[in-house]
């Protein structure tokens, strides 16, 4: 499948309805260009935000708000303001506040900041445990996946998951997939091993995080433990594999740790060509994106289409699953 040709089947789809999203870091050339480019195509309505523009009422609203939201964590009234000073908190409480349907940073903050804004701000989506970074990685000339597009998770958020965690972090990626792609998902859960070939703790942590993956949402194709080739190539499946819904025809996958994720995917991007969109901030209460520091402008304008599509079927059944 050709890249062009998928982003710009996703720029379409956000025209079809586009939605009021916000750009925190206007002081950034890229988003500046990048803006310039989403409206000129109507890809969505923009609230674009610098420190120079901020609306002196609204911070000092959104300052009482915050702090009562934090006072039990030990917050003053004047760190408080000082959050809402910063362009990415006043835009992640616009949200919140219902002001916009979601926000796109990362061009000059942390991911780390950015997620701490969905934390803070918006919150977990009902029934979420986790809040995590996703990829949509589009591998030009490539037979895996759908036609070379893919769901990697989690590459940008969470050092270590747990066995919980890393279920709900596959749970949100197959979401994603079907939200923004349209596809069935089907989650393969990486390992070092394929369903027995190796034994170790960090085995057992992919097996219990699929069991209770599949306890909360029976009605997802979800397998592994998967060594990466048993889950993308039908021909070394028929080897390794069994009678699985997923193997050797992967669209999701769920690294077992943030080293194997990030590796992973800056390899494909890199070696193959590919782009990596995102990371896509899932498991928070609002659809948001972050950013690579080193983004190009098509990055931002791809990652507000996203963002866009995500917020228009938000209400029309996009909640976590409240299962524990």
């Amino acid at each position: 499948m050709d890249v062009s040709d998928v982003l710009g089947r996703l720029r379409c789809m956000a025209k079809e309805k586009p939605c009021t999203i916000i750009l925190p870091e206007m002081e950034d050339e890229r988003m500046q260009k990048a803006s310039e480019i989403i409206e000129r195509e109507g890809i969505a309505n923009l609230i674009k935000l610098s420190k120079d523009n901020l609306d002196p009422e609204k911070v000092e609203q959104y300052t009482e708000k915050f702090y009562e939201m934090r006072k039990h964590k030990g917050i003053s009234l004047e760190a408080a303001r000082a959050y809402m000073e910063n362009p990415l908190f006043y835009a992640a409480m616009e949200v919140r506040e219902g002001n916009a349907d979601g926000f796109v940073a990362g061009a000059v903050n942390t991911t780390a900041d950015v997620v701490r804004a969905v934390l803070y701000c918006i919150g977990l989506a009902p029934g979420a445990r986790v809040i995590c970074g996703a990829f949509l990685m589009v591998v030009p000339d490539c037979p895996y996946g759908e036609n070379g597009v893919l769901v990697f998770a989690d590459c940008g958020v969470v050092p270590n998951p747990n066995e919980k965690q890393l279920a709900h972090i596959g749970i949100s990626a197959s979401r994603l997939a079907k939200e923004v792609l349209g596809v069935e998902p089907r989650v393969a859960f990486l390992s070092y091993s394929s369903k027995g070939s190796a034994e170790g703790p960090e085995i057992d942590k992919v097996r219990k995080a699929v069991s209770i993956a599949k306890d909360i949402a029976p009605d997802i194709l979800m397998d592994g433990e998967l060594q990466v080739d048993a889950a993308l190539v039908p021909e070394v499946a028929q080897h390794k594999i069994k009678d699985s819904p997923v193997a050797g025809k992967a669209n999701v996958l769920i690294f077992p740790d943030l080293e194997a994720g990030n590796i992973s995917y800056k390899l494909v991007e890199r070696l193959a060509k590919a782009r990596a969109l995102g990371p896509i901030i899932l498991g928070g209460n609002r659809p948001c994106s972050d950013l690579s520091r080193g983004c190009s402008v098509d990055d931002i304008v791809d990652c507000v289409a996203i963002t866009v599509i995500r917020a228009n079927r938000w209400d029309n059944g996009k909640k976590e699953d409240k299962k524990e």
